[in-house]
């Protein structure tokens, strides 16, 4: 017997659910940068028989994709190690769902996969839902015993570690439980949002604040989801830092650390490191022209980050942003020093900074100018009490 029909015979002998499990691993860690031998066949003939139309992501199964339906729109494919509040890793789904199905509520949870599947056969949609909403209450309300403990928190987690390697799965495990207790407020709160922000100017940063305020005295907890939805809309991801630097009486880093959606300076780094995971997946697959726009977007992202938070550097986010840059810029110096140092590249043209540019370096002026005429207003608002 050679080694395919070796692989076969035991890929054969795991059940339906812990060969999709499987593959979610696979790809998480490809993802990841880390390279399996054999990984690329075992992943061809599972996709083969989970991905009928040729996808590389994972999708739930019906069951399971009911139940989940509820984290739709804050998913994100890839396999982000980084906190990424707000989101959810897709590949975490699956062991997830098996964590659920054989541990947390293995009984509760073949009545509802029957129960489900029989919904679906009989082709009633408002019963399927009725059905995964009952679950998700179930879950929630396990969950919420679960994690009421450290000793249970702890032994749950370890449960979890058998499905997956991922050091964020748990995390994700207690977004879904924030996500699943706001109910229908996540729903409703993006339903309002604007379909596309593509300025982000004044006028929308206030009536979004607003929404973001009435959303936050209801649901403090699910507030990261609501600021990830809103990101969702922005034309410009970066931009999402807005709603802080708006909000704050300078744009000194200290002052904007202060107001009260600062927390989404650390969401657009995670952004950022979601550009160099598929920057590095870019390189990998010697995609020159995916892996030139993702650098012009995230030098775009850096120099705005650095005009509009002033001493940036000198804090935690700063640190992590230099750390971010530091680990893009190796990769890019290892793709350029493949070819002689007469061939140019690429990834090499001065031309992918714009802010480097004649026209760039104005704009920076304007930017500063119009910034000291603004701090300077504020700081004599301050000084006489009026704010």
């Amino acid at each position: 017997m050679d080694e395919i029909d070796e692989l076969s015979e035991f890929l054969q002998k795991l059940t339906p659910l812990s060969r999709s499990c499987l593959l979610s691993e696979l790809e998480r860690l490809e993802s990841c940068g880390i390279d399996m031998p054999g990984s690329a066949e075992i992943q061809a003939k599972l996709r083969a028989e989970f991905r009928k139309d040729g996808s590389t992501q994972a999708r739930a199964t019906n069951p399971s994709r009911y139940f989940f339906a509820p984290l739709e729109l804050l998913l994100v494919d890839g396999a982000p190690e980084h906190a990424n509040a707000g989101r959810i890793s897709r590949n975490t789904l699956t062991p997830i769902w098996e964590w659920i199905c054989r541990d947390l509520l293995p009984t509760m949870a073949r009545d509802y996969i029957k129960a489900i599947n029989d919904q679906v056969t009989a082709n009633n949609p408002k019963e399927v839902l009725k059905t995964a909403t009952i679950f998700q209450g179930k879950v929630v309300k396990v969950l919420e015993n679960t994690l009421a403990s450290a000793e249970s928190t702890e032994f749950a987690r370890a449960k979890l570690a058998q499905y997956t390697a991922s050091r964020t799965a748990f995390d994700d495990v207690k977004k879904m439980l924030q996500v699943l207790r706001a109910g229908e407020a996540l729903p409703k709160f993006n339903a309002k949002l604007p379909d596309t922000i593509t300025k982000f100017d004044d006028g929308q940063v206030a009536q979004i604040t607003a929404q973001l305020d009435a959303f936050k005295k209801a649901y403090p907890d699910a507030l990261p989801f609501a600021l990830a939805l809103v990101a969702r809309r922005l034309k410009t991801f970066w931009r999402l830092i807005y709603l802080a630097t708006k909000a704050a009486a300078s744009k000194s880093a200290d002052e904007v650390a202060t107001s009260p959606y600062a927390c989404v300076v650390p969401m657009v780094l995670d952004r950022l490191d979601d550009k160099r995971l598929a920057l590095r997946v870019a390189l990998r697959h010697n995609r020159f022209l995916v892996a030139r726009d993702l650098l012009t977007e995230i030098y775009d992202v850096e120099h705005s980050l650095k005009i509009r938070i002033d001493g940036i550097e000198r804090c935690e986010w700063g640190v992590r942003l230099q750390q971010l840059m530091d680990a893009i810029a190796a990769l890019v110096a290892a793709e350029v020093s493949r070819f002689p140092a007469n061939v140019g590249h690429i990834l090499g043209s001065r031309r992918l900074r714009s802010q480097d540019t004649l026209g760039g370096k104005l704009s920076y002026l304007a930017w500063k100018g119009r910034d000291a005429v603004q701090d300077g207003a504020a700081a004599f608002r301050k000084l006489i009490g009026v704010t």
